[in-house]
């Protein structure tokens, strides 16, 4: 579920006590790890840390009016999630959170980016906390940028011929 907030404190009164607990407890890991240069604001509906345009003009290659997403936070309808652009697109990285988090005996659901929970006693806050702090924003951006490089450029579409 989106949310209308415009400030990270209006999104967290909106949520239930025991959500609002969780949230904020990943929340507090994520921002005591959190390295120089990402921001956190309100983005999709959620909780959001970016590259600010200040530090990547380019922005989101799909809509560069938003900032680089680095991780999304928030509350859904049957769950928690943590969206976690870092592992997305990165193999090696995907590969240690995943060994990371099952080592510790939690279960892990989790899609291509999306790690979903029901309680904070389900979540390794030491291990989002390592995941986040091993990120610098530099580092961030050089690896959007060559992910950007591979991709193919889009073709111009030809003129239509005018009907005749």
């Amino acid at each position: 579920m989106t949310s209308t907030a415009a400030t990270v404190e209006e999104y967290l009164r909106s949520l239930p006590a025991d959500r609002r607990a969780a949230i904020s407890t990943v929340r507090a890991t994520i921002l005591a790890h959190l390295p120089a240069g990402y921001e956190e604001r309100m983005g999709y509906g959620m909780i959001a840390y970016v590259v600010p345009h200040t530090l990547y003009p380019a922005g989101y290659h799909c809509d560069p009016k938003m900032p680089l997403m680095l991780a999304n936070l928030g509350s859904q309808k049957n769950h928690m999630a943590m969206y976690l652009m870092t592992v997305y697109g990165d193999p090696a990285t995907e590969k240690w959170f995943r060994q990371a988090w099952t080592a510790t005996g939690k279960k892990l659901d989790m899609g291509k980016a999306c790690v979903r929970f029901r309680k904070i006693e389900d979540v390794p806050l030491a291990v989002v906390g390592q995941l986040i702090a091993r990120v610098p924003v530099k580092d961030y951006i050089a690896r959007i940028e060559k992910f950007l490089a591979t991709r193919p450029k889009a073709k111009a579409k030809p003129a239509r011929k005018p009907a005749q």
